[in-house]
């Protein structure tokens, strides 16, 4: 299951949007309003939201400067989601969301509607920085 989040540009150069994604405290700025709970701990945070088990995000990859992909942390619910930076222009750039699962169907049918609303909801977070 494949779900891309739109598109935001940014009033911030690649390196600072990089920069600020490396550093996963940063990512409680950007998750739901309604998170109630959110915990760092090393390469990895743990997040809790109203009527969904807590998830924890291990940092997996980065690509300096255009890339962050974060994975989970259990293997029962195999994921990523991965943050792109593109430079637009020396202050400016654009970051796109994907996350990608390997989920039964029945599993998928009933976590895309939550999960494309997650994303949507840290893409417009992100764009408010």
């Amino acid at each position: 299951m494949n779900i891309e989040g739109n598109s935001v540009i940014i009033e911030k150069s690649q390196e600072e949007l990089f920069t600020f994604f490396s550093d996963l405290n940063n990512f409680e700025k950007i998750m739901p309003e309604n998170t109630n709970k959110f915990e760092v701990d090393g390469d990895s945070f743990l997040f809790g939201l109203p009527g969904m088990p807590e998830i924890r995000l291990v940092l997996k990859e980065k690509t300096e400067f255009s890339n962050i992909t974060l994975g989970a942390a259990s293997s029962k619910l195999p994921f990523t989601l991965s943050a792109d930076i593109l430079k637009i222009e020396e202050n400016k750039s654009e970051v796109s969301l994907n996350f990608n699962g390997d989920f039964n169907p029945m599993m998928a049918m009933m976590i895309k509607k939550p999960l494309t609303k997650f994303v949507e909801t840290l893409t417009e977070n992100i764009g408010k920085l």
